[in-house]
C-alpha cells in the first residue's frame, strides 16, 4: 500500500501530522493500525481546517447523544433518505438519548441489539446499528466526540440471519403484471424494470432530465449523493416520445390535473392482485431489472454503475444468475489442458524436467 502523505508509523500505530491553517502544525495519534482509517481521520481533520471548523482536540463536548442525534437529523434533511432517518432517529434517542455519546461502547449497543431483536428482523437491527455509526462518524467531523468513541461504536458488528430477500419477476409474470396496469403504471412499471430506478427517483423524474437526442436520463441527486447517467433503450425511447407533456407541470408522471404522482401503492397492489403475483414490492422491480441483466451476460460491475451501487458488494448478490460463469471457467481450463497442443506442452516440461511422460512412454512402445 502507498505511503500516504502526512502519516507515519509509531509502535505499530498510526500517527497523522497536518497544519492548523494557523501555521502549527499538529502530530495525533490515530489511534489504529490500518492504514485505511488513519487516512480517513487524516482526511476530515484537512476538512476541518479547510472549513474552519477544526475542533480543540482538549476540549472535545462531552454532549448528550439526544444533542448529536438533533443536529444529524437536521443534517440529514439535504439528503434523499431524510424520510427514513427521520423514522430511524427518534428510536435511536429513545434508547441511547440519556446518555453522553462517549459512554457508547460495543456491550450497551450489542445489548441494545438483543432487546430489539425481540420484535424486530436483524436486518431492521442492523439498518439502525448503522444510522447510528454514521451518527457518531458525523458527531467526530463536529467536535461534538472523541475518535476513541467512534472507534469503540465500529467494532459492533452487523447481525447475522439477515433475510437477503431477491425476489424478481419471470418474463411471463412481468407480462401479467402489465396487462392488469392502468396506462400511467404501466409506464412507470417499464421504467422501472428497463433502467433500475427506485421509486422515488421514478415519479420525481423531471422532462429535463430526460434526453432522448442522447439517449439517457440524468439523475442529479440520488440515495448515495451521486450523479448516476442511465441509458435510454429503444423501448423506453418509443414509451417517452409517445407520452403526453403537461403544461401545467414539469414532471414525467404527472395525474389530470398536472400534479406528480405521490403514491401508487394503491393502484401497484391492485395490479399485483389482478395478475395473482405474491409477495413482491415495487422495490423489487429493482431486483427484476438487474436479474434479468446478469443472466443476459451483462458484467457486475456494469450492474453496479446502473444501479448506483458505490461498492460491488451489492450487486454481488446477482453472482449466481450469472449464465454458466463457472461452467464456462472449468470449460476453458479444459481447453488449455487438454488437446495436441497441450500434450506437446506436457511433454516438453517433463522431458525438461528429466522426466518421461506416461503418455510418451505409451506411444514409443
Amino acid at each position: 500500500m502507498r505511503r500516504h502523505k502526512g502519516l507515519y508509523k509509531r509502535k505499530r500505530l498510526w500517527w497523522i501530522m497536518y497544519s492548523d491553517g494557523h501555521g502549527r502544525t499538529i502530530r495525533e495519534s490515530a489511534g489504529t493500525t490500518l492504514q485505511r482509517e488513519a487516512e480517513y481521520i487524516l482526511n476530515c481533520r484537512k476538512k476541518a481546517v479547510r472549513e474552519g471548523k477544526l475542533p480543540d482536540l482538549k476540549k472535545i463536548k462531552n454532549c448528550k447523544l439526544v444533542e448529536l442525534a438533533q443536529d444529524y437529523l437536521k443534517w440529514s434533511e439535504r439528503q434523499r433518505v431524510h424520510k427514513t432517518k427521520k423514522y430511524w432517529i427518534p428510536q435511536l434517542m429513545e434508547a441511547f438519548g440519556n446518555l453522553n455519546v462517549s459512554d457508547l461502547n460495543p456491550k450497551i449497543i450489542e445489548q441494545w441489539q438483543g432487546e430489539r431483536l425481540k420484535k424486530n428482523k436483524p436486518s431492521t437491527v442492523n439498518r439502525l446499528t448503522t444510522c447510528l455509526k454514521h451518527m457518531v462518524n458525523k458527531g467526530v467531523e463536529w467536535g461534538m466526540t472523541s475518535e476513541e468513541t467512534l472507534k469503540s461504536v465500529r467494532k459492533v458488528k452487523q447481525l447475522k440471519g439477515e433475510n437477503k430477500r431477491l425476489r424478481y419477476l419471470t418474463i411471463e409474470e412481468l407480462q401479467r403484471l402489465l396487462d392488469c396496469c392502468r396506462q400511467h403504471l404501466k409506464s412507470i412499471i417499464l421504467v422501472a424494470v428497463h433502467t433500475g430506478m427506485r421509486k422515488g427517483e421514478i415519479l420525481n423524474l423531471k422532462w429535463d432530465q430526460v434526453d432522448l437526442r442522447n439517449n439517457f436520463i440524468l439523475l442529479d441527486k440520488t440515495k448515495n449523493g451521486e450523479r448516476r447517467e442511465i441509458p435510454i433503450n429503444g423501448t423506453l425511447t418509443e414509451l417517452f416520445a409517445s407520452m403526453p407533456r403537461s403544461l401545467e407541470s414539469e414532471y414525467v408522471f404527472v395525474d389530470k390535473e398536472g400534479k406528480p404522482y405521490g403514491n401508487i401503492k394503491r393502484s401497484f397492489s391492485t395490479a399485483l392482485r389482478m395478475a395473482e403475483i405474491r409477495d413482491f414490492h415495487f422495490h423489487d422491480l429493482r431486483h427484476t431489472f438487474a436479474s434479468h441483466s446478469v443472466m443476459t451476460g451483462v458484467d457486475l460491475t456494469s450492474v453496479k454503475e446502473l444501479l448506483g451501487h458505490k461498492s460491488l458488494t451489492m450487486a454481488l448478490r446477482y453472482s449466481h444468475l450469472a449464465p454458466g460463469h463457472k461452467r464456462k471457467a472449468v470449460e476453458m481450463l479444459d481447453k488449455v489442458l487438454t488437446g495436441s497442443q497441450s500434450e506437446k506442452r506436457l511433454h516438453n516440461l517433463f522431458t525438461f524436467s528429466g522426466v518421461e511422460s506416461d503418455t510418451t512412454s505409451h506411444k514409443s512402445l
